[in-house]
C-alpha cells in the first residue's frame, strides 16, 4: 500500500503544510509534522471531507477508519512545527543557516535536481520550499516589500518637507553649433586650458566642474553639446536646471543652435544665451539676436524675456556676467533639495577602470551620499568605497548638486540610471535581483514609443494630448509649408506641435531627440541615413517617408480618425554607390556602382539619393556585370545600372533599390 507525505497532500490541496497539519488534528488524525505519512484510505477520507464531496456523520465514524487514533501522544502542537519565513529569492547561505543545515548538503540536493548554483548565489521561493520541506521544515512566504523594488522608479520618491529643504547650486549645460566655442568658454570659466590638451586625451576630469562666484557654486556638465544631454533625457534622467546657448557674434544662428534650442524647449529648461567671439572685427551681436527672436528667443532688451550675454571666451570678457545670470535665473527658479536623507542622484558617466574596476560619475540630486553608503545604480549595486571630487580631491560626503566619482559598484551602469543609497546591503541585493528579472520588461515600457498605426488608440484612451513631430525636408520652403499645414490640423482632443523642423537627412541625432521626446519623424524627399535607420529600429522610433506634402497631411489626419490603412509598405532590397559614370551612346549615361548592402534587382524600383537628399525615384533601365546582363547584384560587387529616362547621374551618388509590397488590409 502506498504511502503519502503530509506536504505531498498539502501542495495537491493547494494549503500550506501548516494549515492542513492544523486541520488534520482537528479530525482527530495525528500527526507529528508535515513528513509524515498518511494511509490511501486517510488521504481518500481527507481530500473528500476538504473537498466538501463527503459529509461526516459523527466523530465515530471518522475514528473507525484510523489507527491509533486514541494515542493522545501522537497530538502535535502548532508550536512545535519548525516554520522558517523565506523571501522570493535567497541565496543557498541563507537558507541553510535559517535550516541550520549543511549548506553543501542543499547544493547537492539541487544538483540532484538539474539546479547548479554556488553557495552564494539565490534561488527562487518555489525551489527553497522544496529543499525546506525535505528536511521537515514548514515555509512562510515573506512577501517582498514593494517599496523597496519602486525605490529604482523615478517616480517613487520620498516626499521631503518643505522646512526640510535647502538651496542647491544650479546644474547648466553649456550647448550650441559646432566651433562656436562651448570648449573655449568652458576653459575661461574654469580658468583652465582643458581644449589644449583636448586632442591628445591628457583631459582627466569627471564629466562635470564646480565653479564658485560670489560664494556661491554653479555646476558645469562637460558633456559636449545637444546628443549627450539628449541621450541622457532619453533613458529618463532629467539633471539640467538651466542651459547656455553658445553663438558666435560672427556667425549667427546655424542648424546646431536651432536644434540645440529646440532641445531644451522639449526639456522645459530655460536658456541663457551667450554671444560669443564678441571681440572678431566682424561681430554682430544685434543680427544675431535678431536670428534669435525668429526661433522664439526674445532678448531682455527687445522686450523679451531670454537673457543674452556678450562674453569673449577668447578675452575671458563677459564672464562674470554670465555667470551671475546663471544665479539669477537659479535664484528664480528656487532650486531646493533635502539634504539629509538617502541619496538620491543619476549616473553622468561610467565607464570600467583597469585598476579601478567600474568607475561611475555621480550627480548627487537628493540626500547626502557617504563613505560606505550601500548604493544602487540601474543592475549595479556595491558600497561607496571612495569618493573624489571635481579636482581628484578625496572626500567622504557629497551633498545636493555636487558631481563625484564613485568606486565599489559591481557593474558598470549606463548613463542615465538612477543611484539610490540604502541603509541594508541584503535590501539592495534583492532589489538588485528583482532589477534584472525585470529589467527587459521594465525597459520596454519606458521605450514604448508612439507611431501614427497606434495614434487612434493612444488617444481614445486619453494617452496622447500632444503629438510630437520631428520634421526634415528638402528645402527649408518645404519645411515652412508642411510644419504650417501639419500644425493646422490640431483639434480639441490632440494638440499636434512640431518640436524641431530642418533641411536635410533624417541623423541620429533626429532620432534620439524623437526617442527623448517621444515623437514621429516626418521626411520631405529625405532619407534616413544607416545609422539612424538602426538607432530607429532600435529606439522604436516611427520614421514616415513622403514624395508628395499632402500624402503626409492625408496620413496624419486618418491616422487621428482610426482609418490609417497603408495598403503598400516598401521593402528594401540594397544599396549601391556611383563609382564612376560611363556615357553610353544612343542610352546616355550608366553608373558604374559597388553595391554596399544587400542586393540590386533588375525589377526592382531604383531611388537616387545625393547628400542625404532624394533627387529621382524611377525604374532601373539596364542592369549588367561584366557588359552581361543580370536578373541581381549581390553585395560586395561591382555592377553597371541604367535608370529610365534619367541622366544626371553622379560620383558619389546612393542608389537604394526597393519594392512595393501589399500588406492584406
Amino acid at each position: 500500500m502506498s504511502k503519502t507525505r503530509v506536504y505531498e497532500l498539502a501542495r495537491e490541496l493547494n494549503l500550506s503544510s501548516k494549515d492542513l497539519i492544523l486541520k488534520l488534528n482537528e479530525l482527530g488524525i495525528k500527526v507529528k509534522n508535515h513528513m509524515s505519512t498518511l494511509e490511501d484510505e486517510e488521504v481518500n477520507l481527507i481530500i473528500e471531507i476538504l473537498t466538501d464531496k463527503h459529509e461526516v456523520k459523527d466523530d465515530e465514524n471518522k475514528m473507525e477508519c484510523i489507527e491509533n487514533g486514541n494515542d493522545e501522544n501522537n497530538q502535535v502542537k502548532s508550536e512545535d512545527i519548525k516554520i522558517i519565513s523565506v523571501p522570493p529569492f535567497i541565496t543557498v547561505k541563507e537558507l541553510s543557516e535559517k535550516m541550520n543545515i549543511n549548506s553543501s548538503d542543499i547544493i547537492k540536493k539541487l544538483m540532484s535536481r538539474g539546479i547548479m548554483v554556488t553557495i552564494n548565489q539565490q534561488i527562487d521561493y518555489d525551489n527553497a520550499v522544496q529543499i525546506a520541506e525535505e528536511y521537515g521544515f514548514l515555509v512562510d512566504k515573506k512577501e517582498e516589500d514593494d517599496e523597496n523594488i519602486n525605490i529604482l522608479d523615478e517616480e517613487d520618491d520620498e516626499k521631503d518637507n518643505e522646512e526640510e529643504l535647502l538651496p542647491r547650486p544650479p546644474v547648466v549645460t553649456v550647448m550650441g553649433h559646432v566651433d562656436h566655442g562651448k570648449t573655449s568658454l568652458l576653459d575661461a570659466i574654469r580658468k583652465t586650458k582643458v581644449s589644449q590638451h583636448e586632442a591628445g586625451g591628457i583631459t582627466q576630469h569627471i564629466g562635470a566642474s564646480v565653479v564658485e562666484i560670489n560664494n556661491k557654486k554653479i555646476i558645469f556638465l562637460d558633456t559636449p553639446g545637444h546628443e549627450a544631454f539628449t541621450a541622457m533625457r532619453a533613458r529618463g534622467a532629467s539633471v539640467t536646471d538651466i542651459a547656455i546657448l553658445v553663438v558666435a557674434a560672427d556667425d549667427g544662428v546655424m542648424p546646431q543652435t536651432i536644434e540645440a534650442i529646440n532641445h531644451a524647449k522639449a526639456a522645459n529648461v530655460p536658456i541663457i544665451v551667450a554671444i560669443n567671439k564678441i571681440d572678431k572685427p566682424n561681430a554682430n551681436p544685434d543680427r544675431v539676436k535678431q536670428e534669435l527672436t525668429e526661433h522664439g528667443l526674445v532678448p531682455e532688451d527687445w522686450g523679451g524675456d531670454t537673457i543674452c550675454v556678450n562674453v569673449s571666451a577668447h578675452l575671458k570678457t563677459g564672464i562674470d556676467t554670465l555667470l551671475e545670470m546663471v544665479l539669477l535665473v537659479a535664484e528664480m527658479q528656487e532650486l531646493k533639495a533635502n539634504p539629509n536623507r538617502n541619496a538620491k542622484g543619476v549616473i553622468i558617466e561610467a565607464q570600467l577602470d583597469k585598476t579601478k574596476g567600474p568607475v561611475a560619475t555621480v550627480l548627487v540630486q537628493k540626500g547626502t551620499l557617504k563613505t560606505g553608503d550601500v548604493i544602487i545604480a540601474g543592475s549595479a549595486f556595491g558600497k561607496v568605497r571612495a569618493m573624489f571630487d571635481d579636482k581628484g580631491k578625496k572626500i567622504k560626503k557629497a551633498t545636493p548638486s555636487t558631481p563625484v566619482e564613485v568606486l565599489g559598484l559591481s557593474d558598470v551602469p549606463e548613463a542615465g540610471d538612477v543611484l539610490v543609497a540604502l541603509q541594508d546591503e541584503k535590501k539592495a541585493r534583492l532589489i538588485v535581483e528583482k532589477r534584472k528579472e525585470k529589467y527587459r520588461e521594465y525597459k520596454i515600457k519606458q521605450k514604448q514609443k508612439i507611431s501614427l498605426d497606434e495614434l487612434f488608440n493612444q488617444i481614445k484612451e486619453g494617452n496622447i494630448k500632444e503629438l510630437n513631430i520631428i520634421l526634415k525636408a528638402d528645402l527649408q520652403g518645404s519645411v515652412e509649408a508642411i510644419q504650417q499645414s501639419i500644425e493646422q490640423l490640431s483639434n480639441d482632443e490632440v494638440r499636434i506641435k512640431v518640436i524641431h523642423g530642418a533641411v536635410g537627412a533624417i541623423t541620429e541625432t533626429d532620432v534620439m531627440f524623437a526617442a527623448a521626446s517621444n515623437a514621429i519623424i516626418i521626411g520631405f524627399n529625405v532619407r534616413p541615413d544607416s545609422k539612424a535607420k538602426s538607432l530607429a529600429e532600435k529606439e522604436k522610433v516611427d520614421i514616415r517617408l513622403y514624395r508628395i506634402i499632402y500624402d503626409a497631411i492625408d496620413d496624419i489626419k486618418a491616422a487621428m480618425k482610426g482609418m490609417l490603412e497603408p495598403e503598400f509598405k516598401e521593402r528594401e532590397l540594397g544599396k549601391a554607390e556611383v563609382r564612376a559614370v560611363f556615357k553610353v551612346p544612343g542610352v546616355g549615361n550608366v553608373a558604374g556602382c559597388y553595391v554596399l548592402e544587400g542586393k540590386i534587382l533588375r525589377s526592382a524600383e531604383i531611388r537616387i539619393v545625393r547628400n542625404g537628399i532624394v533627387i529621382y525615384e524611377g525604374k532601373i533601365a539596364s542592369l549588367k556585370r561584366f557588359k552581361e546582363d543580370t536578373k541581381e547584384v549581390l553585395q560586395g560587387f561591382e555592377c553597371g545600372i541604367g535608370i529610365e529616362r534619367f541622366n544626371d547621374i553622379k560620383e558619389g551618388d546612393v542608389l537604394e533599390a526597393f519594392q512595393m509590397e501589399e500588406i492584406p488590409r
